[in-house]
C-alpha cells in the first residue's frame, strides 16, 4: 500500500475527513456488457428518486461542496466529480464508457456520492500527501486539459500533483495497461457510508477485473490503519 498522509492545512480546514484507500492487483478490460447492465440499473433508480437541484444537498457530496468553500474553491466552477456525474445522468446524458476500471470507479462514486480517485499505483512516485492546491501550480486533468487546481483538495506524490475531487491528473490516469490499482474515496461527511462504500468497491473490482492481493486502509486526522473489507 502506497502510504497516504493528510497536510495539517487539510485536517484543520477539514475535521472530518475520511479517507479510504483501496489497492489491489487487477486485470483491466475494455467495457464489460455484465457492469453496464448495473450502471444503467443504478441510472434509471437516480431519475427516478433524484431532482438535480437536490444533488449538492446529499450529505457526501454537500461536505465535498463545504470543503471547497472552506478552502477558497467555488464548487459550481469546479464541481466535485460525483456531482458532476449525477448531473449529467439527471439531464439526460450518457455516462462516458472507458474501460472497466474507469467505469467501475464511476459507478461507485455516482452510487456513494462520494469523488474517487483512480490511479496507476506504478505510475506513482512516492507516498502521497493531501494538501491544498496553489496559485500557478501545473495540473491537467484528465480530458479537461491544464486545471486552475488552486484551493482543492489535491493529493500530491514526489513529482506533482495526481488527483483532486474535480479531476484526476492525466500523469498518473487508468489506463488498458493498468496492472496495479490505487482507489481513494473521499469521505469529507465522515466516516459513515464509507466502509460500506468500499465493500461495494471490492466487490465490484474482484467480479470484473478478478482483484487480487486487496488491501485497505482508513486514515483520519486522528490515526490509520488496516482494514478489511
Amino acid at each position: 500500500m502506497i502510504s497516504i498522509t493528510l497536510s495539517s492545512e487539510i485536517s484543520e480546514a477539514c475535521p472530518d475527513l475520511h479517507v479510504l484507500a483501496i489497492a489491489c492487483q487487477v486485470k483491466n478490460t475494455e467495457p464489460d456488457e455484465r457492469l453496464w447492465e448495473e450502471i444503467t440499473r443504478v441510472e434509471e433508480d437516480i431519475r427516478s428518486t433524484c431532482k438535480i437541484e437536490d444533488i449538492n444537498k446529499w450529505t457526501p457530496i454537500f461536505a465535498t461542496r463545504q470543503a471547497y468553500k472552506r478552502l477558497g474553491k467555488d464548487p459550481n466552477r469546479y464541481r466535485p466529480s460525483a456531482e458532476a456525474l449525477r448531473r449529467r445522468i439527471l439531464r439526460g446524458l450518457p455516462l462516458y464508457k472507458i474501460d472497466t476500471l474507469v467505469d467501475i470507479v464511476n459507478l461507485v462514486s455516482i452510487r456513494s456520492g462520494y469523488s474517487i480517485g483512480g490511479f496507476d499505483a506504478d505510475k506513482i512516485v512516492g507516498g502521497l500527501e493531501l494538501g491544498v492546491g496553489k496559485e500557478g501550480e501545473i495540473y491537467h486533468g484528465i480530458g479537461r486539459g491544464e486545471l486552475n487546481i488552486a484551493g482543492l483538495p489535491v493529493y500530491r506524490d514526489g513529482v506533482a500533483g495526481v488527483g483532486t475531487p474535480t479531476s484526476d491528473e492525466e500523469r498518473t490516469k487508468i489506463e488498458m495497461s493498468t496492472t496495479s490499482l490505487l482507489m481513494i474515496l473521499n469521505g469529507y461527511s465522515g466516516k459513515e457510508g464509507l466502509l460500506e462504500a468500499g465493500g461495494y468497491s471490492v466487490d465490484l473490482l474482484k467480479r470484473y477485473v478478478s482483484a487480487v492481493n486487496v488491501e485497505a486502509e482508513l486514515i483520519c486526522r486522528e490515526n490509520r490503519g488496516k482494514i478489511t473489507l
